[in-house]
């Protein structure tokens, strides 16, 4: 299936910005496909997902590119975290998996009640003591509890960088500390999903006639780069001031208006 440019590029941007402020992409993913009377899967597009996460993802690379070369050439207990913060992911994606509960991540109306959670837990960061704490100095036990609030982001409207910023704040990090430690952790997070997609791609390859084109590809990775790299600093600065709960209002104001929405439908 080829979707029409403009759609490409809308998700683009939503990719671009959902995935970095915390308010949900895969949330709002699920809702902007029910409004446009699609389903979820309309817009699995393997081809798609894979470059749109990978211009994400090139938008960390590049503003967090002192962190990884530091990681990556001397300080390897990062990579260390890194690692112990990734497995609670995935052994929710297992899970989720073995038990067919996957369905609910195309469902608007759990997309609708997490984002009222996520709203929840980003006005609460506000009452938060503030550290001096930097990610240099997170613990092995406070990369797992972050990890665990990465795997509840697998729920549709439960936004992976507000719950992981706030629960590394809650866990004693600076404000800037548990940002940079979301955002390399966002690295392992979105390379798995491209392997995964990369993977899905390959083993369907014998099944499908053709790919979209090389352009529509190629305009979708540097549209979500573009707006990703955009959204990744807007956020940081949010961070530094203490307003990531500003973003509180707008998950409450989509939340109830999806679960409004979907419980009066027919």
């Amino acid at each position: 299936m080829e979707l029409p440019v403009w759609q490409i590029i809308l998700l683009a941007v939503v990719q671009g910005i959902a995935e970095f402020l915390p308010i949900s992409s895969s949330g709002h993913l699920v809702v902007l496909a029910t409004l446009l009377g699609a389903d979820a899967e309309t817009f699995d597009l393997i081809e798609l997902n894979i470059v749109l996460h990978a211009g994400t993802l090139g938008s960390i690379l590049v503003v967090y590119r002192k962190q990884l070369y530091e990681a990556l050439t001397k300080d390897w207990r990062i990579l260390f975290l890194l690692a112990i913060a990734t497995i609670p992911a995935v052994i929710a994606a297992i899970l989720l998996k073995v038990t067919d509960a996957d369905a609910m991540l195309e469902s608007p109306l759990v997309a609708g009640v997490c984002l009222l959670f996520t709203g929840a837990i980003l006005l609460l960061s506000q009452k938060l003591n503030q550290t001096e704490e930097s990610y240099a100095e997170t613990s092995w036990w406070q990369a797992w509890w972050i990890g665990c609030a990465q795997a509840m982001a697998i729920l549709p409207g439960i936004s992976r960088s507000g719950s992981t910023i706030c629960s590394g704040q809650a866990l004693g990090l600076s404000r800037e500390g548990a940002a940079t430690f979301s955002f390399l952790m966002a690295v392992p997070a979105i390379l798995g999903a491209i392997t995964l997609e990369t993977a899905k791609k390959l083993g369907e390859s014998g099944e499908s006639e053709g790919g979209m084109p090389a352009w529509l590809l190629l305009l979708g990775a540097v549209v979500s780069f573009a707006v990703g790299w955009a959204s990744l600093v807007l956020l940081l600065k949010m961070v530094q001031r203490g307003r990531l709960h500003w973003f509180a209002w707008w998950c409450f104001a989509v939340g109830l208006f999806v679960i409004i929405w979907q419980t009066t439908i027919g």
